[in-house]
């Protein structure tokens, strides 16, 4: 096998215009170059090369990729010698990974399998009657197709057709399902994964389409859909839009992080190429060290709601670990990134970039502006927030700094606060491998309840984990160190717990579900969010009933009483357990 940083190395030394150059006549239009396309014997020039890009696309066959693919469709290479030959032409030496005993790659015919259903997902956007609700779709966000297929976006029937195309081209059922294209059903039937969905390919390095996230259109949950984890992908290790973005990342010396799919697209056609995003998770450890390979300066341009904010603070503490320099831009509210570029356009969003403050900065001013500096109790409160960014700092001048920040900005001695800062993360910049080993013997007792119950079951793994991921989100736990080892187990991150949540979260792994059926324990836990939900929707109708005019009192009064028959005869029991549950500590 080629080692990968060989396949990068040829990429960017081969000279795509003048290897396309030798089959057809091609000529300069901007940045540019254009000719007949080589593949379906066009005569006019509508098949582009794009060196900045490193890719061609025909507009009218709508063939596409970058050098190795070139040489794999117009020549019928298979992807190693098509490396070796744009090496040979580039005069670079390709050392084989494993010697001459390493074989082919394993895994090729999943790579084959994605890459038909990406060609066939791109036509069906292109032609399928199904898909006008997609193309209607990308109208509404200000995209049309010239813009969106070199992209490689496409469309997922709600039928049977990939299965039928699939079969057609030899690719057997059991490739799909490792593949991820496929899924099992309870019946043991196979269907396809992604249905009725806008699809957005996702690159590995090598530029090759190793899964999807698709978006729904219409009704329906999940809004967004990744493939899952596979044996060519696994969404913790890579970045959307990183395949393409890398070039234009070490140009510009930053990389700009963004939540979403469409986020990216709009930024890199406004020109900010160096732009990429996780996959549906939060920033994993090596997507931080996937962006220290390139760069030494990350922009966060997340939403600034709360859940952004969030996101924001630990993304940055996880890129803090790697040695970055990490700013974040503020949005108006309200306002994501491809709203403010198609509303204002790309300088507007180009001057909140440059306006961007210092992640911990940013910390303080949210910390500030919410209060927390006015009392003693809201200074404690607020180090407890701004600590663990102090420790994830692995840079030592960066450390320095921050600690002097906190001091100043809390009105204590910095000498008391690195002490603190060392007590609580160990080595200066030093990210735990592991759970903190320093549990106690005789943890406390922790507290029972529903928001245990889902935990217990997450820990079960699937088919529970699912389950519980729809009934419930991280703002339906109240105790929060519960909340915590949720969050973190939706992220699979349980290593970046801190003292008290790793605690609970070692007590819950040695306690677990034991003889319980897990139907059962679901079944209680849902009961009861919905009885406490109850709850609160009968305790505002009570608060809304003494300020209410007579003939709106009689309305909230019958209102409350069709809530109660209602949970009275689904949860017999609601208002014992919602009484019993009402403190943390029950």
């Amino acid at each position: 096998m080629i080692p990968d940083e060989i396949i990068e190395q040829v990429r960017d030394a081969a000279d795509l215009v003048s290897i396309v150059g030798e089959h057809v006549e091609l000529k300069r239009t901007g940045a540019d170059y254009r000719g007949p396309c080589p593949f379906h014997g066009g005569t006019h020039r509508n098949f582009a090369v794009i060196p900045k890009k490193g890719m061609f696309y025909c507009f009218v066959c709508h063939e596409a990729g970058d050098v190795f693919s070139f040489f794999m469709k117009k020549l019928g290479m298979d992807y190693p010698t098509a490396v070796r030959e744009a090496a040979r032409r580039a005069g670079i030496t390709v050392p084989e990974r494993g010697g001459a005993g390493g074989g082919a790659d394993p895994h090729e015919p999943l790579f084959a399998a994605v890459a038909l259903a990406a060609d066939w997902f791109a036509r069906q956007l292109r032609e399928s009657p199904e898909a006008e609700v997609a193309r209607q779709y990308l109208v509404s966000r200000q995209l049309d197709l010239e813009t969106v297929l070199p992209l490689g976006l496409g469309y997922a029937p709600r039928g049977a057709g990939l299965f039928e195309a699939m079969k057609s081209l030899g690719v057997r059922d059991a490739v799909l399902l490792e593949a991820g294209l496929a899924v099992k059903r309870d019946d043991g039937s196979v269907g396809p994964r992604f249905r009725g969905r806008l699809l957005f390919p996702i690159h590995d390095l090598r530029a090759r389409v190793v899964a999807f996230g698709g978006r729904i259109l219409g009704a329906g949950e999940p809004k967004y859909l990744n493939s899952p984890d596979t044996p060519i992908f696994h969404k913790g290790t890579l970045l959307y839009n990183l395949h393409a973005a890398k070039h234009a990342i070490r140009k510009a010396e930053r990389a700009i992080v963004v939540e979403g799919y469409f986020d990216v697209l709009r930024l890199a056609l406004a020109g900010l190429e160096e732009v990429v995003a996780p996959l549906g998770t939060g920033l994993s450890a090596e997507q931080g060290q996937l962006l220290a390979r390139y760069t030494s300066h990350v922009i966060l341009l997340y939403d600034s709601d709360d859940a952004g904010l969030r996101a924001t603070f630990r993304a940055g503490d996880e890129l803090l670990r790697h040695g970055l320099r990490v700013t974040v831009a503020t949005l108006p509210e309200g306002e994501d990134p491809d709203t403010i570029v198609q509303r204002c356009g790309a300088k507007a969003l180009a001057e909140l970039l440059k306006d961007g403050v210092d992640l911990f900065e940013r910390k303080i001013q949210i910390l500030d502006r919410k209060g927390f500096f006015a009392s003693l109790p809201g200074r404690r409160r607020a180090l407890d927030r701004l600590l663990p960014t102090i420790r994830a700092a692995r840079d030592g001048i960066t450390r320095e700094l921050y600690l002097s920040r906190a001091a100043e900005a809390a009105g204590i001695r910095k000498d008391v606060l690195e002490r603190e800062a060392q007590a609580g993360g160990g080595q200066p910049g030093r990210r735990a491998e592991h759970l903190p080993a320093h549990l106690p013997t005789r943890p406390p007792a922790l507290p029972s309840g529903a928001e245990k119950a889902f935990l217990l079951l997450m820990l079960e793994g699937e088919p529970w984990r699912a389950r519980v991921l729809e009934a419930v989100d991280a703002d339906d736990f109240e105790f929060a160190p519960y909340r915590a080892v949720f969050e973190a187990l939706v992220e699979d991150s349980p290593e970046r717990l801190d003292d008290t949540a790793a605690r609970t979260f070692e007590q819950l792994r040695a306690e677990g579900l034991g003889p319980r059926l897990p139907d059962e324990v679901l079944a209680g836990a849902v009961g009861w969010i919905e009885a406490r939900g109850l709850q609160r929707q009968v305790e505002s109708i009570e608060r809304e009933i003494p300020l209410a005019n007579e003939h709106d009192k009689l309305d909230l009064v019958l209102q409350m009483k069709r809530l109660s028959a209602e949970m009275n005869a689904r949860h017999p029991n609601w208002k014992i357990l919602t009484r019993r549950s009402s403190a943390p500590g029950t």
